[in-house]
């Protein structure tokens, strides 16, 4: 059941191969719910499909802004509910995350002017 032309699944290794994730981490994912696989071999093996490479990319896009991984799954949850019309309740609670992926983007972002000024004067231009 591996992914070649015309099929859209595939197993763990290409998943991993394409999102730039170590196996470790993507069952890991698996284990806490957010991403579990889409289907499973007769020999158990993950089998997972072009929705799943999707979900995994905005897993990796959460991470780094802090979201804890129960945040990330109420996130995704939203995004899903989102697609078959969101609640008012939904569209505050993606608007409060909002603020905090802006608010940690802003904090990353003058950490990486820091780390520019720092390697400026180690290389002696500043």
């Amino acid at each position: 059941m591996t992914a070649r032309a015309g099929t859209s699944t595939m197993h763990i290794g290409e998943l991993a191969e394409r999102t730039g994730l170590s196996l470790r981490t993507i069952r890991h994912y698996d284990d806490v719910g957010l991403l579990p696989a889409t289907a499973r071999t007769g020999g158990g093996f993950r089998v997972y499909s072009e929705n799943d490479v999707e979900r995994l990319t905005v897993i990796k896009q959460m991470k780094p802004l802090g979201f804890s991984l129960e945040e990330m799954a109420d996130i995704l949850e939203l995004f899903s509910s989102q697609e078959a019309g969101a609640s008012d309740d939904a569209k505050a609670k993606l608007a409060a995350y909002l603020e905090k992926a802006v608010t940690e983007r802003a904090k990353m972002a003058r950490n990486l002017a820091q780390a520019d000024q720092l390697i400026e004067r180690l290389s002696g231009r500043g």
